[in-house]
């Protein structure tokens, strides 16, 4: 059985009520889900703007190239500022403190690969999931000391800090390499003798392997993560704002046509059935 878009009318149908309530003075009969001119009433860091951050080291999702900041979460991310009817304004901030800075007023919202969690859950809001990935074990190429979790047990071990990733990489051993992309882990971990394996997602080992990394994945993904947007605990008109404009963005075929752009399908639809879901 294949998840897709899950609440989706339901939010929908929240998002038409607050449109309907919401009494904005601003009314120019453009796009968008209703939220022009309510910057004030979005708490927004500047008016007009919606304000993101990713890490910009985890390609596929976010990434500089040519000067330009682009990637999967980029462009998710432009593409509900401009449902909202407002002007995309995304930024980059080390993913090891993104959390702080967002609880600091530094931007408005993390489009940046994070996943929903309970234990962020009690430091930040979620939107509803933005994109499933699965976490997996990576090792060099004809690397067969390793082929399942059970055998990370006191190996070297890539991950990015603060990731899921680093907390079941801290459950088998003790021995952590920390980065701060997931890119260069993987990079390491291709050279022989630096690491024994790394874990992160298995669309960023991919991308890797396209790029010429001589990496495997072990086995099949451990779990499936609910990547999300996250914004700070008080701001609940913007999260239902962004849960509308979401919602807007699949219902319309914007969603698919950038998932399709980065990746050759839909990165919501999903089996998730029989795996488990990270909480």
């Amino acid at each position: 059985m294949k998840k897709k878009y899950p609440l989706l009318g339901l939010v929908l149908s929240a998002g038409m009520i607050l449109a309907a309530c919401g009494g904005g003075d601003s009314s120019d009969g453009s796009g968008g889900t209703g939220s022009e001119g309510e910057g004030s009433d979005l708490n927004l860091m500047e008016e007009g703007k919606f304000t993101t951050a990713s890490s910009g080291l985890y390609k596929p999702f976010s990434f500089e190239e040519g000067g330009n900041l682009q990637g999967f979460d980029i462009d998710i991310g432009n593409a509900i500022a401009e449902e909202m009817g407002l002007e995309p304004n995304p930024v980059t901030t080390p993913f090891e403190t993104i959390i702080q800075g967002l609880n600091t007023n530094r931007f408005d919202a993390i489009i940046g690969s994070m996943s929903k969690t309970k234990a962020r859950e009690e430091q930040v809001s979620f939107s509803e999931p933005y994109y499933y990935s699965g976490g997996a074990i990576f090792v060099r190429a004809g690397n067969t000391e390793i082929q399942s979790i059970e055998d990370l047990k006191d190996k070297k071990i890539g991950v990015v800090a603060q990731t899921t990733y680093d907390t079941v990489a801290q459950e088998h051993t003790d021995d952590i390499q920390i980065y701060s992309s997931d890119v260069v882990a993987l990079q390491d971990l291709a050279i022989e003798g630096r690491l024994d394996a790394v874990i992160t997602a298995d669309v960023v080992g991919f991308e890797a392997q396209n790029e010429g990394l001589e990496i495997e994945m072990v086995g099949d993904p451990l779990w499936i993560e609910q990547p999300s947007i996250a914004v700070r605990k008080d701001d609940e008109e913007l999260l239902a704002a962004i849960d509308e404009a979401l919602a807007a963005i699949i219902e319309n075929g914007k969603y698919d046509e950038i998932s399709q752009k980065w990746f050759g399908r839909n990165l919501l639809d999903v089996n998730l059935e029989g795996v488990e879901v990270l909480e």
